[in-house]
C-alpha cells in the first residue's frame, strides 16, 4: 500500500484507507479496506470521509470488515530510511584514475568525448 494515495475528495489531502466501489446492477456501494493498487473506477477515502459515507436513496451501503486506520511507518521503512542515511553520510573515498598516455591530437569534442587522430 502506497503511503502517497490521498483522499479522492476534493481538496482533502490525508491519506487514504478505505476504497470505495460502486456496483450498479446491485444498487450497491462496497466500502472496504484500501485496495493494493489504485484502480480507475475506484475511490480512495480518508478514515473521516469513509466514517460518514451515505450512498444514493434506494442504495446499500456495505462495509468490509478491516482496519481503517492510517498506516504508520513500518519497522522496514524505518530501517531503510537509517540505511539511506548511514549511505548518504560515509565519506566518498577518491578515485585514482592512472594518467593515459596520448599519442594523438585532439581535433575535436562532443560534450565529455574527444576525438584522436593518430599523427
Amino acid at each position: 500500500m502506497s503511503p502517497a494515495r490521498r483522499c479522492s475528495r476534493t481538496a482533502c489531502g490525508r491519506p487514504a484507507v478505505a476504497t470505495l466501489t460502486y456496483v450498479y446492477a446491485d444498487q450497491t456501494a462496497v466500502l472496504g479496506p484500501l485496495s493494493t493498487y489504485a484502480e480507475p473506477h475506484a475511490y480512495d477515502l480518508c478514515e473521516a470521509h469513509s466514517e460518514r459515507l451515505s450512498a444514493p436513496r434506494g442504495w446499500e451501503v456495505l462495509r468490509l470488515a478491516g482496519d481503517l486506520t492510517a498506516p504508520g511507518p513500518t519497522s522496514d521503512d524505518l530501517l531503510a530510511l537509517a540505511d539511506a542515511v548511514r549511505e548518504a553520510a560515509r565519506p566518498i573515498a577518491p578515485r585514482r584514475v592512472a594518467p593515459a598516455e596520448e599519442t594523438g591530437r585532439e581535433v575535436g569534442r562532443r560534450g565529455h568525448l574527444r576525438v584522436l587522430t593518430n599523427d
